[in-house]
Formats: C-alpha cells, structure tokens, sequence
C-alpha cells in the first residue's frame, strides 16, 4: 500500500462505528428488517449519500439507493453495494463494509468534481440476512426482477408477516416491481465484503478476489423411534433416535471432509421428549451442504441422502427428509476478476482468488448483470459475531482497490 495518508479508513471506521450502534438490543447487533434501527438507519446512509454528491432514495423493499451521474446518461450504470440488516448478536462490518466504501469512493469522485462517463449507483439492501422472516435476499431480489409475491406471506417469530411489516415501514408493496431494473440498465455489480472466513489471514493477506459464491443444499430430517426408560432397556434394543441422527451428522463430515470448496454442516438438533432419564424417541436435525461447484456438492448431498435410510435401517428407526433450500453455485464474471485483481495489484500488495462458501447479495443480483467481489480478511475470519474485527489498514486497502478498479472500470 502507497505511504499516503489514509483518506478514506478514519472517517469509514467512524461511520461503521455509528451504523453499529443502531440497534433493537443496547446489548448486541441486531437490526432486522423493517425494524424502527432499520428506518433509522437507512436514514442515516442516505444522508451519506447525499453528502457524496448523489440522488438518494428509499424503494419500495426498503433498499437505500445513491446515484453518482455519469456523463453519457445512456451508458450501463456502474452498481456498487451490500446490506445493512444483520443477524442477532452480529458483528458491524459484515455487509456494512461494503455500502460505506462504496459511499466513500463516490464520495472522492465528488470531492475532485470527476465524472466517468457512466453513472454509479450505491445501494444498501435490505433483508439481506433473512433474520426476521426467514426469507433472505428480498432487497436484492426486487432490484434483479426476481422477488416472487408468495414472500409477503412469510411471518416473523410474532406472527407478523412481511407484507404488514411493510406497510407499516410505510412502503408501498404495488410498487416493488417497478424497481427491478431493466436489462441493459446496469453493466455490472461489485460487492465489497469481509470474508467472513480465515483463508486470507491464513496466507497473509489483506484483500482476494472472489471466483464463485457457493450454492448449497439444506433439509431437514425427522428421525422417528421408540422412547423408553434410560436405566431398563438394554443397549442392543434400543430405537435411539438421537444417535441415528448423530451418526448421519458423523457421516456428513466425514463425506464432506478432503474436498475443496466443499463443507457440511449439521445446525440445529433436536430431541424428544428432552428429558435426562429417557431415550429419545424422536429427533430432528438441519443439514446445510455447500460447495463452490454444484457437481461437486450434489455429489455429496446425494451420497448423505442415500446414507440416512441406510443409518436408520440398521438403528431401526424411521427417516423423513424434507428439502428446504437448494441454490446453484453463482460463478463471479472472469473480466471482473481479472479487474479487481488488478486494482489490488495497483495497490502494490499481493493477493489471490478464493470461493465465498456464505450467501452474499451479488449472487442474486447475477441473473441482472455480470457480478464480482472483493474479500478483505477479517481477524481469525470470525463473523456473525460480535468479536467480529477488521484493520483500518486494511480499509484502507480495500477502498483504494475498489477506488481503481471504479475509475478503471471499462464500462460497456
């Protein structure tokens, strides 16, 4: 990195500083969608925006929205961005990262009263985590065109449902599909985000090109078998359902151990009826599969599948399983990884190409328009935590390469 002054970490570690203190809990945060800290929030970023030299509005999913002009107003838009909800108990960089380094890069067009010759948008999305509805992603899904209505039904832990908590965020749900963006309209999406993962502290460095954002697979699976009392039923008789259930989540990391890319994960496990003197008669289990690949993932969720009749058959037990999810891996657009390469090449530090195994919106901004990310390593890659932690160096770093790789952008 050039020994120039920082001139953009100071006032961004501020700024996430100040976006991390709004929160539902003054004990952690958590700030989830349609929330009142969601509202005041957003507040807050369009405020940024318009300091930046840019249009700022609130859409109709509760997405903040900048625009920077470009010179030729018929060029593809430039769409820089991440999100602004989080998990409970989280940490403040994840996602936030990515919304105040693109504010602050426009913010320097600005300051030096410079246009390129396409537009910028900046936008902070919302629902992102899917935290409150259990639904993710609404944000970028209804800038892409592809939010389907059968979301407003989902309801939060209170029985509320995302279309009455819209509406009281004051938005307006007829409106949603007039914000997807038209093809053509936007030439690219880069996204700036921690990694969320250990790899590029590992290898000492500060900043990696993302090459694909992980598909993944998740069921859930009831093992059903007989309860009984824990100090009369021999170990040979035994139904257990628990331990069916704890030797398929033995097998998963087994299958999915060796594998680049590839990782599984049992989640949450339950059993029934919960009490220390009896057998579980019943219990029930996640299982989360991903993979930068979708050969290679569906390979494995196959294989898991095909085991957990063979597990419960010999455990006499019996198994259901329920798919809940699956998604195809979203691969980052070649040109854009050689460009983003280059722009931390600029920076006159090494880096290298890595797959992101979590969720981030530019997997569903790719069916819109050619998608990349840049990674900036996290300490210990602990995220979704409040112990979560970044270097203002490497801020820094991260938002000069972003800073080139924007007035390098070729455009189309």
């Amino acid at each position: 990195m050039s020994a120039a002054a920082p001139r953009f970490a100071p006032e961004m570690m501020a700024r996430l500083d100040e976006l991390g203190r709004i929160s539902e809990n003054p004990e952690n945060l958590t700030r989830t969608t349609f929330s009142p800290e969601h509202k005041q929030a957003n507040n807050l970023v369009l405020d940024w925006m318009r300091q930046a030299g840019m249009a700022a509005h609130e859409d109709a999913a509760g997405n903040v929205v900048g625009l920077y002009a470009g010179s030729d107003p018929a060029r593809p838009r430039l769409m820089l961005g991440s999100h602004l909800d989080t998990v409970r108990n989280a940490g403040k960089y994840d996602g936030m990262l990515g919304v105040v380094a693109a504010i602050a890069c426009v913010a320097e067009l600005h300051k030096q009263q410079k246009r390129l010759p396409f537009g910028i948008e900046v936008i902070g999305f919302s629902n992102e985590e899917g935290t409150r509805f259990g639904v993710a992603m609404t944000g970028s899904r209804a800038v892409a065109g592809t939010f389907a209505p059968e979301l407003f039904e989902a309801k939060d832990r209170n029985g509320v449902s995302y279309r009455e908590a819209l509406a009281g965020f004051g938005l307006d749900e007829t409106r949603i599909p007039a914000i997807a963006r038209k093809p053509g309209e936007i030439a690219a999406f880069m996204e700036l985000h921690i990694e969320q993962g250990p790899v590029l502290e590992r290898n000492g460095l500060a900043l990696g090109v993302v090459t694909a954002i992980s598909g993944a697979r998740r069921y859930r699976v009831d093992m059903k078998g007989l309860a009984g009392h824990a100090g009369t039923v021999p170990m040979g008789g035994r139904q257990d359902a628990l331990l069916a259930a704890a030797e398929v989540a033995l097998f998963i990391e087994k299958r999915c151990t060796g594998t680049p890319t590839l990782v599984g994960t049992v989640g949450q496990m339950e059993a029934f009826p919960g009490a220390v003197n009896v057998i579980p008669g019943a219990a029930r289990f996640s299982i989360d599969i991903r993979a930068a690949e979708d050969a290679v993932r569906d390979v494995a969720a196959d294989a898991v599948l095909a085991e957990i009749p063979l597990i419960a058959g010999r455990r006499n037990v019996q198994a259901t399983i329920t798919a809940l999810y699956d998604s195809k891996a979203t691969p980052c657009d070649p040109a854009l990884m050689d460009q983003v390469e280059a722009a931390i090449l600029a920076q006159g530090v090494p880096t290298m190409r890595l797959p992101s195994g979590a969720g981030h919106d530019a997997m569903t901004v790719a069916p819109l328009c050619p998608v990349g990310m840049i990674f900036m390593r996290c300490t210990k890659g602990i995220s979704h935590n409040p112990l979560e932690a970044v270097l203002p160096e490497d801020v820094e770093l991260a938002t000069r390469a972003l800073y080139h790789f924007i007035e390098h952008f070729p455009g189309t």
